[in-house]
């Protein structure tokens, strides 16, 4: 059978190591082993630079061995090999030395012998101060192998370091390839770049590019392969995007232009507050959208507190206002409940209760749970059903196949990253033409991750906040080197309440179980692409972090705070325990919510003016900001302290600092980009494929993924259904796996 890139690996390199491949590195083909690019590049005749390993990592480096030791275990059976390896030949100690240990290695002791040079790959451990590797896998670098001509051949050509596992080294990955480049036929591989862009950027054929990338000759050649794939990678994106944006458009819509003498008006009208600029130039682009005739796609990103709601409201009451219907999806029930209390709250005598229709008199506002009673669910359904619900607010509950509209024009989703695009698409299908569609984030998404994770929608940003919405300042509480600290916070805290005033204390977990995390995955969702991209290290095992049952019992002793009633919020709680709490927090009954990361989002207490993070380090810089924008957001200042008990210097520390030193949303979601390391910002493909980007990075990439996107809608203007670019419609399928893009709506 001819060899092409779905042959199965182990038809080429035999089934054990095809399985072990399969297992491990869930590389199943020729075709992914040849997507399965070397990491980086080590120069043969220099050895690697033993200081800069990292400690706890695995890596493979090249180096000399300087001495070699064989002994006999004196409390059990066998030998210990003990090398002694150098970046520096000669050098037997300090920094530029590495100690290997082999237990029972009896070829080691062979082969591993005084001014020997090999690769060792093995994770770095620290023993009596020194860096070690136990048991290394090592491969000798001998020229003596060679004859004079392949010496002189090898010399000079960069050794690939491939992404590997603790029984395949690179070593070995190396051999697999040079199986398959072999026997592949690499110069009947399709073409997925048009031939005029591979001109424009001067990029190499995608054959000549996969010999480059696994066989360099130079630095250059690998350099080049690897400037071809990472345009192909954001080109690949960037089409399936731009493809999915035109698919959209191309659908019908039910368009709602703006009306006169309307709710909205009615609305405009009765308003305590002027607009921003922002609120208003955003509501006349959705104006504009609402009233044509295909489907706006819009993601609007806002802080906390920037007023994204009033917007999406005004949109909302123009899809009423032309007879239609607006669902808002909230991903909790708290969430769902203060929208459709703020809804209520913000429209006023615009409210009206049972009445079929919508004009000047008014809308009915409907919500729908799963906690409902059967009795309010059914008049909810009912209401959604007849059209007597002009806007209905809910949760998963709205994607029951038993939510039917009566004429559903705007779906509204909140919060994007906590909903698949599955869920989405369930709600837009419960109309005969496909509603318009906002997407409101309180993350701020720096621009080159929107432009990956979110390119098929249009973006608008509210940067500036309403007027009377006061400053928060943050402030890092470090307790190891400021004890005193400590009680000074709840004397701060008292102080808020004796001013009238009410205080947040969050917490990382709940504290009812062993292993509890609490409500931390709520959170640990960031907006970029879905994936978790985790809150921050932890610190040491031995340090329990804060919980919520623990530090409310505290609170209830300390003498500061006697007299104070306090709350307890977190999400084990059941739905009237939860509401209960919240109600009573927000009539000002409670001076203090014990709570965790369910008061993230759809919380809004604008008497609460103190929010103490306890364990903030525990926090990713994303989190730490949404958490703060609950203080300050009604008038008053607001203040922030991150109390941390970890020692000055650790690295978690640095967040707190960026945290604490600025309160620009967008500037913060760019430093937690840079600290996170981006991780895989589009999350691991539905086929089961370990990672997404191979060799695109979105922070370092920006302007290749810029111009990908430019090249990408110029294409699908040209050729919507990419007909005359076969191999790249395949190579979208191919990359993105038997899901296709669809995924790539996952916040």
């Amino acid at each position: 059978m001819p060899t092409d890139r779905n042959t199965p690996l182990d038809r080429l390199i035999g089934a054990r190591s095809g399985k072990k491949f399969a297992e491990q590195l869930g590389i199943a083909t020729a075709g992914d082993l040849l997507d399965h690019f070397p990491r980086r590049y080590l120069t043969r005749g220099e050895l690697t630079p033993i200081r800069e390993l990292p400690l706890d990592e695995d890596v493979t480096l090249v180096a000399q061995v300087v001495s070699s030791s064989n002994r006999r275990m004196t409390s059990r059976k066998g030998s210990i090999t003990e090398v002694l390896v150098s970046d520096r030949p000669g050098q037997t100690n300090g920094p530029s030395t590495l100690s290997l240990t082999f237990f029972n290695g009896y070829q080691a002791a062979k082969q591993l012998t005084r001014g020997v040079i090999a690769m060792f790959s093995g994770k770095v451990g620290l023993y009596r101060g020194k860096l070690q590797l136990t048991n290394p896998i090592y491969e000798l670098l001998d020229p003596d192998e060679f004859d004079a001509e392949a010496a002189a051949r090898m010399a000079g050509r960069p050794i690939p370091v491939y992404p590997a596992t603790a029984s395949i080294p690179s070593w070995t990955i190396a051999k697999a390839v040079g199986t398959v480049l072999g026997q592949l036929d690499l110069d009947s591989l399709p073409e997925a770049l048009p031939p005029d862009i591979r001109l424009k950027y001067r990029l190499p054929r995608v054959a000549d590019a996969y010999r480059m990338i696994h066989d360099p000759e130079d630095d250059g050649a690998w350099r080049s392969a690897q400037r071809r794939f990472r345009y192909e990678e954001a080109l690949v994106l960037q089409t399936a995007l731009a493809r999915r944006k035109a698919q959209h458009a191309a659908l019908p819509s039910r368009p709602s232009p703006a009306r006169r003498g309307g709710l909205l008006e009615a609305f405009d009208r009765q308003l305590p507050f002027e607009l921003t600029a922002g609120q208003q130039e955003v509501g006349e682009v959705l104006a504009r959208e609402l009233a044509e005739n295909h489907p706006m796609n819009r993601l609007l990103q806002g802080e906390v507190g920037s007023g994204k709601t009033v917007v999406a409201l005004r949109a909302m009451l123009q899809v009423v206002d032309d007879g239609g219907q607006a669902a808002l999806l909230a991903p909790t029930e708290v969430l769902a409940a203060q929208h459709y209390a703020s809804i209520r709250a913000t429209l006023g005598p615009l409210v009206r209760d049972g009445l079929l229709g919508a004009g000047e008199d008014g809308v009915e506002v409907a919500v729908l749970t799963g906690s409902q009673s059967a009795g309010e669910k059914k008049r909810s359904l009912l209401a959604a059903a007849s059209g007597q619900a002009g806007i209905v607010v809910g949760t998963h509950a709205l994607l029951s196949e038993h939510v039917q509209f009566a004429d559903l024009g705007l779906v509204v989703v909140d919060e994007q990253h906590r909903f698949g695009v599955e869920q989405r698409d369930a709600l837009r299908a419960k109309s005969l033409a496909t509603p318009h569609l906002l997407v409101m984030t309180a993350t701020p998404i720096p621009r080159t991750v929107a432009m990956t994770v979110f390119g098929d929608l249009e973006t608008s940003v509210l940067r500036e906040l309403p007027a009377g919405r006061s400053p928060i300042a943050t402030h890092t509480v470090g307790l190891v080197e400021n004890p005193a600290w400590e009680r000074r916070i709840w004397q701060r805290a008292r102080e808020e309440v004796d001013a009238g005033r009410q205080v947040y204390v969050v917490c990382p977990t709940i504290g009812e179980g062993a292993g509890d995390e609490g409500d931390l995955d709520a959170l640990d969702r960031a907006t970029w692409g879905g994936t978790s991209l985790a809150a921050a290290p932890a610190p040491a095992p031995e340090v329990q972090p804060a919980s919520v049952t623990e530090v409310a019992e505290q609170l209830g002793g300390e003498p500061e705070l006697e007299g104070v009633r306090i709350g307890v919020l977190h999400g084990r709680l059941d739905t009237d325990a939860k509401a209960t709490a919240m109600r009573a927090f927000a009539a000002g009954e409670t001076g203090i919510l014990v709570a965790t990361t369910v008061v993230e989002v759809g919380v809004d207490v604008p008497n609460a003016t103190l929010m103490v993070i306890l364990d903030a380090d525990r926090f990713g810089i994303a989190q730490l900001h949404q958490l703060r924008g609950r203080v300050g957001r009604g008038g008053h200042a607001g203040t922030c302290l991150l109390v941390t008990r970890l020692e000055p210097g650790h690295p978690s520390r640095e967040r707190l600092g960026a945290v604490s030193a600025s309160t620009d949303g967008f500037e913060l979601a760019q430093k937690d980009l840079e600290f996170r390391r981006e991780g895989d910002i589009l999350g691991a493909s539905q086929s089961g494929r370990r990672s997404t980007l191979r060799l695109l990075r979105v922070l370092r990439d920006g302007d290749v993924i810029a111009s990908a996107r430019e090249d990408a809608l110029a294409l699908v203007a040209e050729d919507p259904d990419l007909d005359g670019h076969v191999a790249l419609a395949d190579a979208i399928d191919d990359y993105l796996g038997p899901e296709k893009e669809v995924f790539l709506e996952r916040g």
